[in-house]
């Protein structure tokens, strides 16, 4: 939104004899500003009625409107099917900065001093085939710390302490992604069963920051402070050369269904900013009780304008778009990849330099995009996760019934770049490839439960996903079988292993690095306590797991062969790209039937670079995902002289010894496993 726009500079702006708030309504016939005593939120000390322009912006100005000042908005309107217009309820203004918790189930908008100094401090801009994401909750990480003082564990200060920034440097990633931090609430049938909205997808406002996630000396400070400490997270990342990526849930609102809540968008102009048909009934895509239509351009408008503000005031680095097949719904709620919120997303100059990764997909027709979004957006790539989780998992536990159920070429494009699913304008880097998310097992569990055990959710185990693509090996849950353990966690090692070091953008989840448990709950949404939490208190077998997460992260780092930026294509050479030869078990080239005979899950994959700005890069990935041990002759290729091992995932711990080895010569391969090598 840019000056001399009609929908220019809604929300508050002060100037010297007060403020003026601004709010869009097409359907309301009065609107008034509201605002309250200092220290009583339910006594008014001031109103004003609000005037109407002709693009249907109202504003009212008040000399009472100053920084720290809470205030309110109350509309009136037309009973039509599609309005839920009621003068009495008191309503957050949808560009507000700050809250301030007046109950259970009603807030007030605050004028918020945003002044701060970022000391020069810029933002990383963490090139995009170095990045890697780790994803965590600003609570759920720091809780439990031992080296976190007490009072800012669970913090946005607890975040920024050095504590978690050493933990967050000496693992090796470089951009954290916040599960939701815009100020949210819980569902009323949580509420009602005891339970809390922990993960945060309920969001109240755009603009906000979550303020229970501050200091109990922030919050005690109000909105200012809370906003203040936000920043100052992101200040001290930053100065750590750490990305901060935001989950952003624009496809719904904390207003639920018909019968939900009405704090802000429903009571100003619920014919606008939900999908309603001719009736008032909702077109719910999300699965929430209701869902923004960004058929229109007003909630359009509104995500851009809140982008921005995150982008700009808060130095937030990257956006990741929940249920984002929502955004690309027009008038006729069809995805389509034009649509022109997608398109003005990635193309406005303000957000030039911000990641964009979108949840391509939804729970409406047609809503399944992966790879379908346009150009400037990177997408969470399920169909990795799903295959990954077959070759190393379900195909292993089916093995040992039957024979292996598929062979290795499909594993192969996602360790590639996934270019059956990105177009080659898109490249490799499109795909932000993952194992596990906040939602689904974690990674202990996905190698240790069959099923899930969501009990303790209130929905007697119907809530969560069956399609887990998990593997017990052998028992469920907790065991003191050796040979089980020992499985479990060499799988856990090929997980990690394909993750880190497959094209693509790698996306780790926290706690992952180490192997925590959520005790086979997969669906922890409603949990806000230790099963959720990060715990720090480790035993020796998740400290050799880190330190095989560390190293993989440092191969990563030290081989652009790992992570090209383009696809490499035939006949050219494409600048960026890696050129892949693949080789089977006896070091020949693949045939057809190597790749789709299910006999044949052996592989050997030879990555070369083609520099830009860094040395000519080569290395070799063995992949061996059968149960049985296989003797494997390394490959011959033009230049090599020599093959260096520098990791194997059979080892219990990553060694930092490199036994070298010669083309042609015979490797040992442990039962699935992987092997990496640098080539000489």
């Amino acid at each position: 939104m840019n000056a001399g726009d009609p929908f220019h500079d809604l929300g508050v702006r002060l100037g010297p004899s007060g403020g003026e708030l601004r709010v869009w309504s097409e359907h309301a016939d009065a609107l008034e500003l509201v605002i309250f005593d200092d220290k009583d939120l339910n006594w008014i000390t001031h109103s004003v009625e609000m005037t109407r322009d002709d693009d249907g912006v109202w504003s009212g100005s008040s000399e009472e409107l100053v920084l720290g000042r809470r205030y309110a908005v109350r509309a009136s309107g037309p009973s039509f099917p599609n309005n839920a217009f009621d003068s009495s309820l008191l309503l957050l203004d949808p560009y507000a900065r700050g809250l301030a918790r007046v109950s259970a189930e009603q807030w007030r908008s605050v004028v918020v001093d945003d002044a701060f100094d970022w000391g020069g401090v810029q933002k990383p801009r963490v090139p995009l085939d170095r990045t890697v994401v780790y994803e965590a909750h600003v609570k759920g990480l720091s809780k439990l710390h031992p080296d976190v003082p007490e009072e800012l564990r669970g913090t946005y200060a607890g975040l920024a302490h050095p504590a978690m920034i050493a933990h967050l440097h000496d693992l090796g990633v470089t951009s954290v992604e916040l599960l939701p931090v815009h100020a949210f609430t819980s569902e009323q049938r949580l509420i009602k069963q005891g339970l809390v909205n922990y993960w945060g997808y309920n969001t109240l406002n755009f603009f906000s920051p979550h303020a229970s996630y501050a200091t109990k000396t922030a919050q005690a400070g109000g909105a200012d402070e809370v906003l203040r400490e936000f920043k100052g997270m992101v200040k001290l990342l930053h100065e750590a050369g750490l990305e901060v990526i935001l989950d952003v849930v624009y496809n719904h609102t904390a207003e639920e269904g018909p019968g939900g809540p009405r704090t802000s968008f429903r009571g100003i102009d619920n014919a606008t900013y939900y999908r309603q048909d001719a009736t008032g009934a909702y077109i719910d895509v999300t699965g929430c009780g209701n869902t923004v239509d960004f058929g229109h351009p007003i909630p359009q408008q509104l995500v851009l304008d809140s982008l921005r503000y995150w982008a700009d005031e808060v130095q937030i680095d990257g956006f990741r778009f929940d249920l984002a097949a929502t955004l690309g719904r027009n008038e006729a709620v069809e995805f389509t990849p034009d649509h022109p919120l997608l398109q003005a997303i990635v193309h406005d100059p303000s957000l030039a330099d911000a990641k964009m990764i979108a949840e391509p997909w939804d729970v409406g027709m047609g809503g399944w995009q992966t790879g379908n979004f346009p150009a400037g957006w990177h997408e969470w790539n399920d169909r990795y996760r799903d295959r990954v989780r077959n070759f190393w998992l379900s195909d292993i536990d089916y093995a040992r019934r039957a024979d292996a159920p598929v062979g290795i070429g499909g594993f192969a494009t996602r360790l590639a770049g996934s270019s059956n699913t990105f177009s080659a304008e898109r490249g490799p880097l499109a795909s932000v490839n993952f194992i596990t998310a906040h939602d689904g097992f974690t990674l202990a569990d996905l190698v240790s439960y069959d099923v899930k055990h969501n009990v303790g959710n209130g929905e007697s185990n119907r809530d969560g996903t069956d399609n887990n693509r998990s593997f017990n090996h052998g028992a469920e849950g907790p065991t003191d079988d050796t040979a089980i353990l020992a499985a479990r966690r060499k799988a856990m090692r090929n997980l990690l292993g394909t993750l880190l070091l497959s094209a693509g953008v790698p996306m780790l989840t926290a706690g992952d690095e180490f192997g925590r448990s959520q005790r086979g709950n997969n669906n922890a949404y409603c949990h806000d306590s230790e099963l959720t939490w990060v715990g720090w208190t480790r035993e020796a077998w998740q400290d050799q797991l880190l330190a095989h997460s560390r190293r993989l992260l440092e191969l990563r780092r030290e081989h652009p062969a790992l992570r090209p930026e383009h696809f490499a294509a035939a006949g050219t050479t494409v600048p960026g790209a890696s050129v892949m030869d693949w080789f089977d078990a006896s070091g020949g080239t693949m045939s057809t039937e190597d790749w789709t005979s299910p006999r044949n899950r052996t592989l050997q994959f030879f990555s070369t670079s083609t520099p830009e700005s860094e040395e000519l890069d080569r290395v070799l990935l063995i992949v061996h995902g059968v149960e049985q041990p296989v003797e494997v002759t390394l490959p011959e290729h033009e230049g090599v002289t020599a093959f260096v091992r520098i990791w194997n995932s059979a080892d219990d711990a990553p060694t930092s010894a490199e036994e070298q080895f010669l083309p042609g010569q015979t490797v040992p391969v442990s039962a699935t496993s992987m092997q990496l090598f640098r080539a000489v």
